[in-house]
This record gives C-alpha cells, structure tokens and sequence, in this order.
C-alpha cells in the first residue's frame, strides 16, 4: 500500500475514534475519562490493535475533541469526567444527519431533485471548501462548480449546514421537478 493509502487510512482512522468518543459521552452525557478507553472499544468492535494501544488512540481523541472545544473536562472526587459541550451536541447532531441522508440513499424515489446553489465569496474560501467537503460527504452530486444535486430529501441536513457554518443567505436549497439530460444523474444515484 502507498503513503498516500496509508496516511489516509490512519487519519480516517482517528475521526472514527474521535466521532466514537463524542458519541459515547453524548450518549452517557458525562463519562469517566479511565473508562473511556474500554467504552469506545466495545462500540468500535476489534480494529487489530492491542487494548494498550487503543488506549493511547482514545486519550489521543479526547485531547483532540477537548482542544477542538466538543467536550471539557471536569474534576470530581479527585475523577477525571469528560463531558459534552453545546458545541459538541451540536458536531454530533451534524453528524447524525449526515447518516440520515446517506441512509435514505436507495430508498423510494419521488421523482424530485433536491438542488443546493450557493454563492459563498472569496473572503470566505474557508467556509466554501468546508461546504463543498461535507456535501461530498454526505453523498451529495455536483453538477456544476456551486451547484449539488441529491435525489432525496435533505433539507435538515442543509439547515443545519447553514446554521454552523454562518452562511443562510448564500445558500438556496430547491426541489426540482426535472433537470435537462438527467440520465447521467440517475445513473449516478441507480435511480
């Protein structure tokens, strides 16, 4: 396997871990920061890796999502916690709608499209690049430079989109009826 592969994988690696402990404190509300380690393992499954060594990747997320503002540590009775901030309910709501629109992908279709155009300035190349990210993410088709097709419906998912990333104005979400010379597209959503 190449650099590149390899390098992908470990950082693909690490966001799982990361999304898994936001979840488990999300979850639990507040969560021992000594059992964290063994908590995420039992929801992540056996990745190959040695519980020592999981150990380290789960304090590694912690401090990662703690430094990212998702979660703040408390001291109690001379205990380490870790709980989740508005932030961080916030990041874990996103993520579970982004799951909701790849699940719905194969499902029944209404014969609409629902069409994303965003007009986001130069200024704001940032905010742009996270937009055109997390739409790619999320299954999202561009058919032309700020122009997004999904065949189903979306419209919470571009909410709060538009929400966190600060952008309501420069974001227009459609429902299209027909689209010119579509087949394309529904070849590729296998609609």
């Amino acid at each position: 396997m190449g650099k590149l592969e390899t390098a992908a994988r470990f950082e693909r690696r690490k966001g799982y871990v990361q999304k898994a402990v936001l979840a488990s404190i999300g979850i639990a509300g507040i969560l021992l920061v000594a059992m964290a380690a063994p908590n995420t393992l039992q929801l992540l499954g056996k990745l190959g890796k040695g519980k020592k060594r999981f150990g380290e990747e789960t304090r590694s997320a912690l401090s990662r999502l703690a430094y990212r503002g998702l979660i703040a540590f408390e001291e109690r009775d001379g205990k380490k916690y870790a709980r989740i901030t508005e932030k961080g309910r916030r990041a874990l709501e996103f993520e579970a709608q982004k799951a909701a629109v790849r699940a719905k992908c194969g499902g029944r279709w209404d014969k609409r499209y629902r069409m994303v155009i965003f007009d986001i300035p130069e200024r704001k190349r940032s905010i742009r690049a996270s937009l055109r990210r997390t739409m790619r993410e999320s299954g999202f088709l561009c058919i032309q430079g700020s122009v997004w097709v999904y065949p189903y419906d979306c419209e919470d998912l571009i909410a709060l989109l538009k929400a966190d990333l600060h952008i309501g104005k420069d974001v227009l979400y459609t429902i299209v009826e027909k689209i010119e010379n579509d087949a394309w597209i529904k070849r590729h959503f296998d609609l």
